[in-house]
């Protein structure tokens, strides 16, 4: 998904709405984040609610509640009362895939949260192993695919990194047989060993063992280029236009909380979108993402309906 450039936060400040100037925070807030402690995903969310707490001068409380692909605390998320106190930490993930892939988990997302605000995108890298592949660059990477069968992993069944390598697959017209590992670790300890031809992963894990020389990185996946590896190409610039599949990350509210309520919340997370702060986002390998307020909502649906069909037509299923 194309970031909107971070200048563009000051103006979202300005524009945020004054309907929300009267609400205030009188006890702490909780942000439910999806997934376990210590990933990329978690701290992001822990450096939104740090945002989120300075600029509302409240307590952020991060509460980790993982499982089923991330219906565990988006559920959690969905029965807390709709009050702007409890902020779920979504992702084109959580709206875009995983009412396909549970589509009897109580749960839409989409249709069931509204955005404050997004807070970064984090790309999943292609690597290959360079004792098992000769390609160095994506063009040959495919031509070689298509000549040899070759196997692949993801973090697991669904996730950002399948859903990323198997977008791939299919717009270059390539046939590999998928491993689901269940997390970074098994992954990368399949890739060093050479068990898997190639994988895709984030940044977070991914750049370690590009920069070593152990995997060698043909193509990002989102539309701009990773600053962790800005040496590495997106895979529009490698040859496969078109490509998008970026994880971006953002904080919700339940649909029904009043409005007044919610247009706090934008305008505190506006405001707190400080250089500093970008830095911070940049330094845990999330690229920053600012999407206005007044493009907000349909930029957040669009993503959603648009990884719904791809998740369908892909034909992703759970573990």
């Amino acid at each position: 998904m194309a970031a909107i450039g971070g200048a563009l936060a000051t103006a979202t400040v300005r524009g945020a709405s004054a309907q929300g100037a009267g609400w205030k925070p009188d006890r702490p807030l909780r942000v439910i984040v999806t997934f376990p402690p210590g990933g990329v995903m978690d701290i992001s969310g822990r450096l939104g609610a740090d945002l989120l707490g300075r600029a509302l001068g409240q307590t952020v409380v991060v509460e980790n509640r993982a499982g089923a692909g991330g219906n565990v605390g988006t559920l959690a998320a969905l029965n807390a009362d709709a009050d702007g106190y409890t902020v779920l930490l979504g992702s084109m993930a959580i709206l875009g895939v995983n009412p396909v892939l549970y589509p009897r988990g109580g749960v839409d997302a989409a249709k069931d949260f509204v955005p404050l605000g997004t807070i970064g995108e984090v790309a999943n890298i292609l690597s290959v192993l360079p004792g098992k592949v000769k390609a160095t660059n994506l063009k040959d990477f495919i031509a070689e695919a298509k000549q040899r069968p070759m196997m692949y992993g993801s973090v697991g069944n669904g996730s950002s990194s399948h859903l990323a390598a198997a977008t791939f697959l299919k717009m270059a017209g390539v046939e590999a047989t998928h491993v689901p590992y269940r997390g970074s670790a098994p992954l990368v300890a399949a890739m060093l060993s050479g068990e898997i031809d190639f994988g895709f992963d984030t940044t977070a894990t991914s750049t370690p063992h590009i920069r070593s020389g152990a995997f060698r990185a043909l193509a990002a996946s989102t539309t701009r280029r990773a600053s962790a590896l800005p040496e590495v190409p997106t895979f529009a610039e490698a040859g496969l236009p078109g490509y998008d599949v970026g994880l971006w990350t953002g904080f919700f509210v339940r649909r029904s909380t009043p409005a007044p309520v919610v247009a706090a919340l934008r305008q505190a997370m506006a405001r707190g979108r400080t250089p500093e702060f970008e830095e911070r986002l940049k330094a845990a390998f999330v690229d920053p993402l600012v999407v206005p307020e007044a493009d907000l909502v349909r930029w957040t649906d669009e993503s959603a309906s648009r990884w719904q069909a791809v998740s369908r037509e892909l034909g992703l299923q759970a573990d």
